[in-house]
This record gives C-alpha cells, sequence and structure tokens, in this order.
C-alpha cells in the first residue's frame, strides 16, 4: 500500500513539472515570436508608442465639421472591424502634434498644415513631423478675401495701403494670408490686423478693417450672419496667383469657385482658392489596415453625407487633390487597385 502511495506521488510531481513547463515553455515562445529578445515590459512599451490596437483619430471641436465626419468615420471603422475612437481637439495643428507625439493614429487637418508639419515650416519649425502619411483629400476649406459689397476693392491688388485682418497670430489662416499676397505683390503693402473669424467679420461690419481673409468651409457662418445686415463680396483670386504660388511649391491649393448665392451682397460666381481638409494617418500603422481605412471611407460616401453637407465632396475622383504629403503605402495600394494616376511626390518614401 505504502508502495503504491509512494508511486501516485511520484506521478503527480511529474506531471505538475510537465504542465509547469508547457506553460513557461507556451509564453516564452509567444514572446520571442513577438518581440525576439526583448522582454515583455519593452514590448508593451513599444506596441503603445506604435499601434495599440485602437485607432485613435483626432478631429475638431464639437460645433465644426471635423467632429462629426471623424465620429462617423470611427463609427464605420468599428462595423467593419477595425477598432477606432474619434475624440475633439484643437483641430489642424493639434491634430498633427498628436500625430508625432503617438497620441493619435489618425487625425483630420487641413493640407497646409500638414505640409508645413512634415517640412518643419512655421509653427512647426525645427520639429518636424515625419511620422505623417496621407490617406485622402475629403472637401475644400475655402481661401476666402471677404470686403463689404459697396467697397470699391476688387482685386487683391487693390488691397494696397488697406487695413486687412488675417488672421489670428500663428494660425493657418495668416500663414495662407501672407503666401497669397505676396504672390499678388501686395503683402508688404497692406496694413496688418490680427483677429480670428468672429472679431473679424465684426470688424468689417463696423468699417473698421477694410477686408478680411478668412480659411474656412464655405459659407463661413460668421460671415453669413453679418451679411444679413452688411451685405459682402469676396474678392477673385487670379490664374497668375494660383500659378505663383505652385512655382513656388505652395502645392496644397487648390482651385473653388464660390457660387453668387454663398453670401448676400455676391451677384456673381467668384474663382477663389481653397486648401483642403485631408485624412491622415501615422507611418506606423499596418499597411493593411490603412488599406481598409481606405477602403472604409469610400465604400461608405453616402453615410457620411449623411452627417454633414461638406462630405458631399469626399470622391474617389478628387482624393489627391491638394495632397500634400506621401501617401501611407495601403492608401497607396488602394489607389493603384482603383486605377489612380498617383503623382511621383505623393508617393510613400522609399525603405
Amino acid at each position: 500500500m505504502k508502495k503504491l502511495t509512494t508511486l501516485a506521488l511520484v506521478a503527480v510531481l511529474v506531471l505538475s513539472i510537465v504542465v509547469a513547463g508547457c506553460i513557461g515553455g507556451g509564453q516564452s515562445t509567444e514572446t520571442a515570436s513577438a518581440t525576439g529578445s526583448k522582454s515583455p515590459a519593452t514590448q508593451s512599451s513599444e506596441t503603445k508608442a506604435t499601434f495599440s490596437g485602437t485607432i485613435t483619430i483626432y478631429t475638431g471641436g464639437t460645433s465644426g465639421v471635423y467632429y462629426p465626419l471623424g465620429s462617423k468615420y470611427a463609427e464605420l471603422l468599428n462595423k467593419a472591424g477595425i477598432k477606432a475612437k474619434a475624440v475633439t481637439s484643437g483641430a489642424s495643428v493639434s491634430n498633427a502634434k498628436a500625430i508625432g507625439d503617438g497620441n493619435a493614429q489618425a487625425a483630420i487637418m487641413q493640407n497646409d498644415v500638414a505640409y508645413y508639419a512634415y517640412h518643419g515650416l512655421y509653427m512647426f519649425e525645427g520639429k518636424p513631423i515625419k511620422n505623417l502619411r496621407g490617406v485622402a483629400a475629403l472637401y475644400p476649406e475655402t481661401v476666402q478675401f471677404v470686403v463689404r459689397a459697396d467697397s470699391d476693392i476688387k482685386s487683391l491688388q487693390d488691397l494696397a495701403g488697406k487695413k486687412v485682418a488675417i488672421g489670428a497670430p500663428g494660425s493657418g489662416t495668416a500663414v495662407a494670408a501672407e503666401q497669397i499676397l505676396k504672390a499678388a505683390g501686395v503683402w508688404d503693402k497692406i496694413q496688418k490686423v490680427n483677429q480670428d473669424f468672429s472679431q473679424a467679420a465684426q470688424a468689417l461690419k463696423l468699417g473698421q478693417i477694410d477686408a478680411a481673409v478668412i480659411v474656412s468651409g464655405a459659407p463661413t457662418p460668421a460671415i453669413t450672419q453679418i451679411a444679413v445686415t452688411t451685405p459682402v463680396r469676396v474678392i477673385p483670386i487670379s490664374d497668375d496667383v494660383l500659378n505663383k504660388l505652385k512655382s513656388e511649391g505652395y502645392i496644397f491649393y487648390v482651385r473653388q469657385v464660390l457660387p453668387k448665392d454663398t453670401y448676400k451682397g455676391m451677384t456673381e460666381d467668384t474663382p477663389t482658392l481653397a486648401v483642403k481638409a485631408i485624412l491622415v494617418v501615422s507611418a506606423s500603422l499596418p499597411d493593411d489596415v490603412v488599406y481598409e481605412m481606405t477602403k472604409v471611407l469610400f465604400d461608405n460616401v453616402n453615410a457620411l453625407r449623411a452627417v454633414h453637407q461638406k462630405a458631399k465632396y469626399i470622391s474617389l475622383d478628387t482624393a489627391l487633390d491638394g495632397m500634400s504629403i506621401p501617401l501611407h503605402p495601403g492608401a497607396y495600394k488602394y489607389y493603384e487597385e482603383k486605377g489612380l494616376n498617383v503623382p511621383d511626390n505623393i508617393k510613400p518614401p522609399s525603405g
């Protein structure tokens, strides 16, 4: 009896050792396949810095366009099996920084701001964000040089000697105003006033300024509101100015024509320029994930259009218009399969 008991104890002991070895061996194999010789702690840290499994999409304020579109897009991604969430933010500049520091894996932003971020210009001087990658151009954000309808200002050159609100200090609007007015040859001839959209609209209404520069989806509420009692016009921007901007490397500007019914006071369709709102991602996202993200975007355009009227501009035909940074390889693959001709300057970087 004692002999049987002893044998049973030995068997249990051997079985315990085998089970423990299998469990330990399983953990070691999983860690080795995921990280090589790195510790589990190191793997956790690196994963968090690149791709956590849930794509955080930075958008903008709740009253703007970025947030409702971004929120619906996140919902569509989840339905497609890609974990995603949209969060509010300070829009373009903060969104680029969030991609850079790993707090966001995707974002909506202006293509000019994306260009500055990628190349380390203006508000990103000396601090380029090289992990920004493009997915798609979404809709135009119109460059509007607004004057009162009864103003004698008919062209950009007529702004010489006038008081012009050029946007808030350090803003994308202020940068656009400088670039365009330099191309028109009048930047050094105007009286510059730093004001945001709402301040500029009220100053224009009160006659405190002669013109206001607004870069926003049109019609812009701040201008629509004053036009009820103070009719306005938008100054046309010529092809000469656009061509000069393009020749100087500002590839993010695109042509747009504002319909005459955009604001009270306009009497004809007006050619102007626009930057584009674009969808961007971190270069660290896997190619297959970004491929699916691109596919979900264009497969569900009608669902996005039901959320906000600006989504009516989202189209495969204009997906690369104004793209100002290199595409993510996943998006590039999608466009290749769709037969789009991708310009060399926005193809994914080699290596």
